[in-house]
């Protein structure tokens, strides 16, 4: 870790001293589930739960509250795993624009409530899974473990890995999915995790690219800041490259017209990767691999189950 990491992982030490209100709204309390995170992970939860039911002959009809309890309790783990993440990160969400409105941070809702609130979350979400199988229980506890403890309370200030450990939590909706109705795991099942483990890193290093001075002023090394973005870029298209061949592990299921659209998304992709090394504006590259990545994402899980209604 070099030098400048090194000082400013001082501020770590110093929680903000504004002062909680605990007069927060509905909505204050809503943005600490950040439901932009939630929704775009219930799509793949909701698409490993359909094919699941797709592949094991199960009618969803039929089982409509495994369907509910499944996704409800699937929502309230990732939104409990986001509000602890507020609670952990509110010394040094003031030090960037992006976090800086949070509720933990301008005062509107205490530090005791953000705790109960993720926790109380977190719990029943946990009690809605059991209720339909214990694996998919099983499965949001490791989620929520790897997000609000391995990833938020230790790799986040430790290390730039960090992106590669909070991809395993990111990974696991669609696994959830599934074993809501299949416990065991088909192995489609584990290909859709691994779609979803090496789509995040090439994501989310474009928003650390974009946001990297605020997080060299919080102290988190990202590893645009510990290796500039010459590294950063070689990673990112070197995963959007593995992800062509991932992603098209399915492709015999799943037939020809999900091998075109997807191979030619991927190819897209890399293509635009490739360009940033020629590109003068690295934030303008960065917000292009940004946008495409949320696209690609919802584009290919949405198909999967589309194609699989038709």
């Amino acid at each position: 870790m070099n030098k400048t990491i090194l000082e400013s992982t001082n501020v770590l030490k110093h929680p903000t001293t504004t002062n909680s209100s605990g007069n927060g709204t509905w909505r204050d309390f809503l943005s600490l589930t950040k439901m932009g995170i939630v929704m775009s992970n219930m799509i793949t939860a909701f698409a490993g739960l359909y094919l699941a039911a797709y592949y094991t002959d199960i009618s969803l009809i039929s089982n409509i509250h495994l369907v509910i309890l499944g996704l409800l309790g699937s929502a309230l783990v990732m939104a409990g795993g986001c509000s602890l993440n507020n609670y952990i990160d509110r010394d040094i969400d003031h030090l960037m624009e992006r976090t800086s409105g949070r509720p933990t941070v301008t005062g509107k809702i205490s530090d005791n409530q953000v705790l109960i609130f993720g926790l109380a979350l977190s719990a029943l979400g946990m009690v809605l899974l059991l209720l339909t199988t214990s694996v998919a229980a099983v499965l949001g506890l490791v989620g929520l473990v790897f997000y609000v403890v391995i990833y938020t309370m230790w790799t986040k200030r430790t290390t730039s890995l960090n992106t590669i450990v909070g991809s395993v939590s990111g990974a696991v909706p669609p696994l959830i999915g599934w074993a809501v109705i299949d416990p065991s795991l088909h192995p489609i099942a584990w290909i859709l995790f691994l779609i979803m483990f090496i789509w995040q890193p090439p994501h989310f290093l474009a928003l650390a690219m974009k946001r990297c001075e605020e997080y060299r002023k919080a102290g988190i090394p990202m590893l645009p800041v510990v290796s500039g973005f010459q590294v950063t870029k070689r990673q990112m298209v070197l995963y959007v490259a593995i992800l062509i061949p991932v992603s098209l592990m399915v492709s015999p299921m799943f037939g020809p017209v999900y091998t075109v659209i997807t191979g030619m998304l991927g190819a897209g992709w890399l293509v635009l990767g490739i360009r940033g090394f020629f590109m003068r504006d690295d934030m303008k590259w960065a917000k292009l691999m940004f946008v495409y990545s949320l696209n690609y994402l919802t584009i290919i899980f949405v198909l999967m189950v589309v194609l699989h209604i038709v």
